[in-house]
């Protein structure tokens, strides 16, 4: 079931009707109300990977009870894991078995050697990777006693498994999720209409930015050799507003979404693409992850603790694993590899930390230093998204000496003038409310009201007016 299709506009007020005034009363009744609709949301896409969800969801539960009863260190660590091996083994499977044994029969093949390699032929399982990481913070966080195990199966399982960040996120943490599961929620009608202006301009990104960049930047990728090189670099900055419209629009519906049942959900863009460095664009994009890896593998092995050789050596290990974490394919790697050599500056001269506060705080435009770190922070992106994008590593080499010829000065082959107005009024609407937990977070208190309903209303009749078959968001891939 996507969130922009009719299925999720009629399952959506039904779950939300039945919560507030059927079991608006019983936080047990709320709590099973979410857990049986995040089921049946999850086996509309296939009802077979249903069980590996709640078997996921078994493991690191009882996993949890298990260490909190451990009579000693060495049965914790035993429960503690088998957790860990069992759900990256599920993970390592269903995502990665393919990668590793073609690579290895194409490795084996350079020596002169024939291998046939014995390949699964099952679909990736949605949303695996952000639910098994859900268990895995709450099985790390029991054994270095950061949280107590949860005795609650239903809380514990609507902690996994709740509709809204069950596909693609946010990477939600046990210390900050659970407590609001377990805390009486009363209807907030603020709330409510905050969550509902969320919702809006999370579809706006992807039905009218994200979709209709995507039909251009799939054209140009998978026809690069017809195309010439400022065509080409159009297509990858088609590519680039497509990826940041589609997942951050997801995670604006996914927290707009939990807000309307009076639940947070942890933000997971904060306007990346007005950074000023590398450091500061993974400070804002797909935050849940990029805080994830921090704390559960960063840290762990010694952070920025030992000196200059340490952080960079942790740096293109997290980067590195970020990228795989992606997909089974080399061109997540060498994404990952770049944004960790792109980053590598900062590091060593311990500037990663000069960008903390939004670029242009209260002022209308940036200074001219501030747009020109902003121009080449975003050229950096692009560059690193071509190889995210392109099929694999011959392509994005391809690809990208396509774009450096004499034909960069031409003029476009491909060019959508309405989808650059809207491109164009989507950078403004972001620009002004980049101080705002969303963009358009604000309007409701700064616009009078017929122009604050005209602005709805606008961007309703946009959506709709470029809404087409139910597309797919990238990263229910992952």
């Amino acid at each position: 079931m996507l969130f922009n299709s009719f299925s999720f506009a009629v399952f959506l007020p039904i779950v939300f009707g039945l919560y507030w005034f059927w079991t608006k009363k019983s936080l047990k009744g709320q709590n099973l109300l979410l857990l049986v609709s995040s089921y049946f949301f999850y086996a509309c896409w296939d009802w077979r990977f249903l069980f590996l969800l709640i078997f996921s969801t078994l493991l690191d539960y009882f996993t949890g009870l298990k260490m909190a009863e451990a009579p000693n260190q060495k049965e914790k660590k035993f429960w503690f894991w088998l957790s860990i091996l069992v759900n990256l083994g599920f993970l390592g499977v269903f995502k990665y078995y393919n990668f590793f044994a073609t690579s290895f029969a194409e490795a084996i093949s350079s020596l002169g050697l024939q291998v046939n390699p014995w390949t699964l032929k099952v679909i990736l399982p949605v949303g695996i990777s952000f639910y098994t990481f859900h268990g895995l913070s709450y099985v790390i966080d029991i054994y270095y006693d950061r949280i107590k195990a949860e005795k609650n199966f239903i809380d514990y399982s609507v902690f996994v498994s709740f509709f809204p960040l069950l596909v693609a996120g946010p990477i939600e943490r046990a210390t900050h999720l659970l407590p609001q599961i377990q805390k009486e929620r009363t209807f907030d009608f603020s709330k409510a209409v905050d969550g509902l202006r969320q919702i809006l301009w999370g579809l706006f990104k992807k039905v009218v930015i994200a979709d209709q960049c995507a039909g251009h930047a799939n054209l140009i990728f998978n026809n690069s050799d017809g195309y010439s090189g400022s065509t080409l670099l159009l297509g990858a900055l088609f590519f680039s507003f497509q990826i940041y419209g589609d997942f951050s629009g997801y995670s604006d519906i996914a927290l707009g979404t939990a807000r309307l049942f009076g639940i947070e959900l942890l933000r997971n863009f904060a306007f990346p693409y007005f950074s000023r460095d590398i450091a500061e664009f993974w400070r804002r994009w797909h935050i849940s992850l990029s805080t994830w890896f921090r704390d559960y593998l960063y840290i762990p092995l010694g952070g920025s603790k030992g000196g200059t050789w340490m952080k960079v050596r942790n740096t293109f290990i997290i980067f590195l694993v970020s990228g795989f974490w992606h997909g089974a394919n080399w061109t997540f790697i060498v994404w990952g590899f770049l944004n960790a050599l792109f980053i590598m500056p900062s590091i060593i001269l311990n500037t990663n930390r000069n960008n903390l506060e939004i670029v242009a705080k209260g002022k209308l435009l940036p200074g001219l230093k501030e747009f020109a770190s902003i121009c080449l922070t975003f050229g950096l992106t692009v560059f690193a998204w071509i190889f995210f994008r392109s099929e694999n590593i011959n392509h994005a080499f391809h690809f990208i000496s396509g774009i450096f010829t004499k034909s960069l000065f031409s003029m476009p082959q491909i060019l959508p003038k309405t989808l650059f107005l809207y491109i164009l009024f989507f950078i403004w609407v972001e620009w002004l409310g980049r101080e705002n937990q969303f963009a358009i977070a604000t309007v409701g208190k700064k616009l009078a009201k017929p122009i604050r309903w005209g602005f709805y209303y606008l961007l309703v009749f946009t959506i709709l007016y470029n809404s087409g078959a139910e597309e797919q968001f990238i990263y229910f891939q992952f």
